[in-house]
């Protein structure tokens, strides 16, 4: 790094292989909109749930184009409903457990597991590593650095309980995908826009992904 040039701290954000790849690229979208730099760590499993939902196949090889035309699609699968610049993302592949979010080292604010299943919640709480998303996560923990689980699954058994409390006594934040309706939601995009607003809330990321709650009864109903 030349002198005076400004460290790249960025955003890891781990996509694992439950139902909501709508909310990770409404997490994407909002922190690239912040002028936030991403590294992204597309899980396995994770691209098989992208395919189901929006068609699109995830390929290592041409990560750019492809994360660019799921980033532009709304929540309702539509093509080209947003327009997303992703030059300041670096994709590191699942596998690769050399890559830098591995390390302590490696410069970075935290890490957004968005959605989180519940096979990623246990491997994490284990500090298994079995792959890069796992292995950046133990990572976080272990560097005292924020954390945010979007935990995406119902019902929840004792088992995956007792390792959401685990990541809780570990200082992460344990945020289930649960949209509200306070703020008004028209459209399918607005209850996503909610879950990925509050994400960016325990990240401590600014963001007009919603419409916050302002002590007034029968605010988000009105029209503006």
């Amino acid at each position: 790094m030349n002198a005076g040039e400004t460290e790249r701290r960025p955003w890891i954000v781990g996509v694992s292989g439950a139902s909501g790849t709508p909310y990770a690229a409404a997490v994407l979208r909002a922190l690239l909109a912040a002028g936030e730099s991403v590294d992204l760590v597309v899980s396995r499993a994770s691209r098989l749930t992208l395919l189901d939902e929006t068609g699109i196949s995830f390929r290592d090889a041409h990560w750019q184009e492809d994360l660019r035309e799921w980033l532009a699609r709304g929540a309702d699968g539509k093509p080209g409903t947003f327009a997303v610049d992703v030059d300041d993302v670096r994709h590191w592949s699942a596998g690769d457990l050399a890559a830098g979010p591995s390390s302590g080292s490696y410069p970075s604010k935290g890490m957004l597991i968005v959605p989180a299943s519940t096979a990623c919640v246990a491997g994490v709480a284990l500090g298994l590593s079995k792959d890069l998303l796992q292995r950046a996560a133990s990572v976080v923990l272990k560097e005292r650095r924020r954390l945010v689980v979007a935990v995406r699954e119902t019902p929840l058994n004792g088992q995956t309980l007792r390792h959401l409390v685990t990541l809780d006594d570990a200082g992460a934040t344990v945020l289930p995908a649960s949209p509200a309706f306070y703020a008004g939601a028209t459209h399918i995009q607005d209850l996503v826009d909610f879950v990925a607003g509050r994400v960016l809330d325990a990240a401590g990321v600014g963001h007009t992904l919603y419409r916050r709650w302002e002590g007034e009864l029968g605010g988000g109903s009105r029209t503006t």
